[in-house]
This record gives structure tokens, sequence and C-alpha cells, in this order.
């Protein structure tokens, strides 16, 4: 099963695709790193933003998107142009999308940590937090 787990910050959806295949996990090249929204978006620019991110799922054949939680309020709140984000990736017809809690994530890392460093995977430091969400929905099944 292929997940893409996404990380949004700001105007940015980071993404990182995790394979599993046995008991072996398999990080795919992917085109791209993230997706972003211009700061003065307008409705065409956002549904740019979905159409791109659907045929990205569609393209590496990813069977679920996990989308890392972000609080609506307090210290670590998202901002309001990651919750369009995460609109426009949730009503994607053809994809499957879960949210996952901070709370909950490290929780199953506490049980199941990584297997090796991220440092290991090839993938660019900006990219942990959406390759650790698509880590633990595999975990979680």
């Amino acid at each position: 099963m292929k997940i893409c787990g996404v990380d949004l910050t700001a105007n940015d959806a980071v993404l990182s695709i995790v394979q599993l295949e046995g008991q072996q996990f398999n990080i795919p090249d992917c085109r791209a790193r993230k997706l972003s929204l211009p700061k003065g978006h307008s409705r065409e620019d956002l549904q740019k933003f979905q159409f791109a991110f659907a045929q990205l799922m569609r393209d590496y054949k990813v069977d679920k998107v996990v989308i890392r939680e972000r609080m609506p309020k307090g210290k670590f709140a998202g901002g309001a142009v990651s919750f369009k984000l995460e609109s426009a990736i949730q009503l994607i017809d053809e994809i499957e999308v879960e949210i996952l809690s901070p709370s909950h994530i490290k929780s199953v890392l506490s049980d199941k940590p990584l297997p090796i460093a991220f440092s290991e995977t090839g993938l660019k430091g900006f990219q942990e937090a959406a390759f650790t969400v698509a880590y633990v929905a595999h975990m979680s099944r």
C-alpha cells in the first residue's frame, strides 16, 4: 500500500510517499516534494493546487493520503491557508484522506519507533514530518 504523508505549513503541502511491501518500506522518487499556493491566491489558484495534488496521487498510484492535524487555536495553531489546503485535499473524490493527531502520532512512535534514522531516507529535512505521518499511518493499520 502506498501512503502519502502530508504536512501543511503556511502556503505549502509538504509530501512524502511511503510504500510498505511485506515488511519492507520503500520511498519512491517523487517529482514534487511540496506543492505551494501563492500568497495572494485566487479561486483558480486553489483549483490548480487541487488538480496538481490529485494528478500527483494518480501518477504515483497512491492509495491513501494522511495529513498531520494542526490545532485550530493556541501556540501551535495552523494558519487559515493551511486549512484551505486541507479542505482542497479532502474534497478530491478519488482518494481516501485521513487526519492524524499529534498525540496519536506520538503514541504510535513510542510503541513502534522508526526503524532507521531519518537522515538515511534520502529525503530533505523539511519532509521529516510528512514522512513520519506516512510511517505512522502504515503502523496504525
